[in-house]
This record gives C-alpha cells, sequence and structure tokens, in this order.
C-alpha cells in the first residue's frame, strides 16, 4: 500500500487504534490505582455505572484495569508500526475482551436509567464497530508499513 491512498489508509487505521486506546489507558488507570473511585464514579459523576452492578470487589476492579492498560499497549504498539499482521491482532484482542462485555452489559440494564442504559449501549456499539470497520481496511495494508518520511525503514527484504 503505497501512494497518497495508502497514506490516508495508514492515518485512518492509526487514529482509529487511538480512539479506541484512549478509553483503555482512562479506564485502566483508573481502575487499577483507585478501585474503589473507578467502583463508584464510573464513568462520571451522577453515572455510577459499574456500583449498579454489585457488589464491589476490589481485586476485580483492579484486574480489569490491569486488563484493559494491556489492550491500550498492544493497541498503540499497532498505530506506532502499524503492520498487517499488528493491527489485524491488536483489533482482534480489541474484539474478544469487547463482545463479551457488551454483550453482558446489553443484557444487564436493570436499574439503569434511559439515558445511561443508551449511553453504555452506544459507547460498546463503538467499540465494536470501530475495530470492525478498521479490520476492512487492515486487509489492505502491506505486510509492513511503508517508512515514515527520512527514516530509513528496518525491515530489509530477503536475501536472495
Amino acid at each position: 500500500m503505497t501512494g497518497a491512498a495508502g497514506e490516508r489508509r495508514v492515518s485512518v487505521l492509526r487514529a482509529g487504534l487511538l480512539v479506541l486506546a484512549a478509553p483503555q489507558v482512562v479506564i485502566g488507570v483508573w481502575a487499577l490505582f483507585a478501585p474503589r473511585a473507578f467502583y463508584d464514579g464510573f464513568p462520571a459523576a451522577g453515572h455510577a455505572w459499574v456500583a449498579l452492578l454489585p457488589p464491589y470487589n476490589e481485586h476485580l476492579v483492579r484486574d480489569v484495569g490491569a486488563l484493559n492498560l494491556a489492550v491500550c499497549v498492544v493497541l498503540v504498539a499497532a498505530a506506532v508500526a502499524p503492520h498487517r499482521l499488528l493491527v489485524t491482532v491488536a483489533l482482534v484482542c480489541q474484539l474478544v475482551y469487547t463482545v463479551p462485555h457488551a454483550v453482558f452489559h446489553v443484557t444487564h440494564l436493570d436499574g439503569f436509567p434511559a439515558a445511561d442504559a443508551v449511553a453504555q449501549t452506544a459507547g460498546f456499539a463503538v467499540q465494536v464497530v470501530l475495530p470492525l470497520a478498521l479490520l476492512a481496511l487492515a486487509r489492505r495494508l502491506t505486510a509492513a508499513p511503508p517508512p515514515s518520511p527520512g527514516r530509513r525503514s528496518a525491515v530489509r527484504p530477503p536475501s536472495r
């Protein structure tokens, strides 16, 4: 994938990967380092979605935080080095985590105010649809990304 169209695809992929990574880092840091505050306050003041699904479990909340940070690392790595395999693995990782999480939450909305139920469901829809769209775009990547302007590629063609 070369030329202006290829560069645009890589830019879109990078942006999409970073959009997916952003909430992972926020959730990850918050849940890992302030689990009770995360439980009581996620996603924002007056909308404590996690607390609507009791009971509080510090170990579980910290594990969720660490998991979110791990997914973030893979997404950011794919944004920095958009090789087809790495981008595909990162997006599939996001989906393996998000799809069951979304299914659980969409089927457990009892007690949620209507606006919160809609907002939560919409957030999960983005987290599922965006990786699927980016996977379709990633199929058009070459095995290795083009070198950045002014940088030499570390990938060398195989010797004959």
